[in-house]
């Protein structure tokens, strides 16, 4: 049918208050969502988590129109049990699974946007007598300028189970880190990544991780791919090295396809 001027004068002003009416609607209080990923190895901080095999990931999360946030995350994992498989069993550790269960809250103060909160890695299975617990709990603090992010996170815990090599706890170990991630167009993200892992009173344990990658929302999907490295000891006999011989730490390529509901 076609439209007179009148009656495109009014739908445009139709169009135009209705535009208003959505700008000026205040945003909800209560935010929940969710997500799923398949990724084709899980690395945490460059180190790998699942021994060079995919992994599936998940989780929720809450937030509030103050600021305030909670949620919870998992992966299938190996590393705590690949050393009871390798070896026959004789560790006797069966973990499966990492839960992260993590709040805070997030703001403004001018150009920086600001979140500090607190996370608690745990690992639910079965564990020997005298096993030291791999659960961490760690608060951080990260400040973010427009494409740029700057974090620092601190083990109130033993870092992942790791004592230092006189028997010492590794608590008051930290993770610096900083990331850019850039619109490259077309609706690609390039994303860039250095990170420094302090463990405590093992500076064999210590180590620089980096990463580049890019990802893209296409199909429904959103998917990413990347280079991720660091200079971790993991040749024989050195602590990123696993019960299967393999560099836990070594130079990889990961790709990733996830959904947000």
């Amino acid at each position: 049918m076609r439209k007179t001027p009148l009656a495109l004068a009014f739908l445009g002003a139709f169009a135009v208050s209705s535009a208003a009416l959505a700008e000026e609607a205040p945003a909800p209080d209560h935010t929940l969502t969710g997500n799923v990923t398949l990724a084709s190895e899980y690395l945490y901080r460059g180190i790998a988590q699942s021994n060079h095999k995919p992994a599936i990931q998940g989780g929720f999360d809450y937030a509030h129109s103050s600021g305030v946030y909670l949620g919870t995350w998992a992966s299938s994992i190996s590393w705590l049990s690949d050393q009871s498989s390798a070896w026959s069993g004789t560790s006797g550790v069966s973990a499966p699974i990492e839960m992260d269960v993590y709040g805070g809250y997030k703001g403004k103060a001018g150009d920086i946007s600001y979140d500090v909160g607190v996370l608690e890695y745990y690992y639910p299975g079965k564990y020997p007598d005298g096993f030291t617990s791999p659960n961490t709990f760690e608060g951080y603090a990260a400040g973010t300028w427009k494409w740029f992010t700057v974090k620092g996170s601190y083990s109130f815990t033993n870092l992942f189970g790791a004592k230092a090599p006189n028997g010492d706890k590794t608590n008051g170990s930290y993770y610096l880190d900083a990331t850019g991630v850039f619109d490259v167009g077309a609706g690609v993200n390039l994303t860039t990544h250095v990170g420094y892992q302090n463990v405590k009173g093992y500076d064999d344990a210590s180590y620089t991780d980096w990463k580049l990658g890019v990802s893209k929302d296409a199909l429904g999907l959103s998917w990413g791919l990347s280079y991720v490295g660091t200079n971790a000891k993991g040749d024989a006999g050195q602590f990123y090295r696993n019960a299967y011989d393999k560099n836990l730490g070594s130079g990889r390529v990961v790709l990733t396809v996830g959904k947000t509901l």
